[in-house]
């Protein structure tokens, strides 16, 4: 672990991997360090923002001393996910892989999904776990206008855009769930280190 100083304000932790990112990020979140005012895991970083007048030096002295939990998410149950799948690029897909349209639905319901971080937009989260039969490449023309709730594939990722975007990610279905909602605390369901399941649902 190597922690750098990122402006007058940040340290920017480098894990290695993904998991020691979220055991560091669950560890900040559940007991921050005084000083601390925000951390933003990446897949293999965590950005630690501290206040102004925080000691800096301090704070990286003790970043790699911490005592890290051995789950980030220990005990909790899976996000459940339903979809309907009914996506725009679901046949496109099942011909760039070779597999049937059930095949693909099998497949991507049959993943164990771990959210990797967030990006892209407020409660847009990368999920690691997709299958790889299912690595497809992003469009090649992104769509102006992806819907919320649709639920899409790109690479090695699956995701739920969580609000209605542009995005070239392929589309597979929608959910009714929502992902970000201002009204609810907190707006996110999502978080790094959190398991999801996709569910499959009629089309209603």
């Amino acid at each position: 672990m190597r922690v750098l100083r990122a402006g007058d304000a940040a340290l920017l932790v480098e894990t290695g991997d993904l998991a020691t990112s979220h055991r560091l990020n669950a560890a900040l979140r559940d007991d921050p360090l005084p000083g601390v005012v925000d951390v933003v895991p990446g897949e293999h970083t965590v950005l630690v923002i501290t206040d102004p007048s925080a000691d800096l030096g301090g704070i990286a002295a003790r970043l790699p001393r911490l005592p890290l939990p051995d789950d980030a998410e220990a005990g909790a149950e899976p996000v459940e996910i339903p979809v309907v799948y009914d996506g725009a690029d679901l046949d496109e897909v099942a011909e760039l892989t070779g597999l049937s349209r059930e095949e693909v639905v099998r497949r991507h319901c049959a993943g164990a999904y771990t959210v990797a971080y967030l990006g892209f937009s407020p409660g847009f989260g990368y999920l690691t776990g997709l299958d790889p039969a299912l690595h497809v490449a992003r469009r090649a023309s992104p769509r102006t206008a992806v819907p919320a709730g649709s639920v899409a594939i790109a690479g090695p990722y699956a995701a739920v855009y969580p609000s209605g975007s542009p995005g070239g990610w392929r589309l597979l279905g929608r959910s009714p769930l929502r992902l970000w909602d201002v009204a609810r605390d907190p707006p996110c369901l999502l978080r790094p280190g959190t398991r999801v399941r996709f569910v499959p649902e009629e089309r209603r």
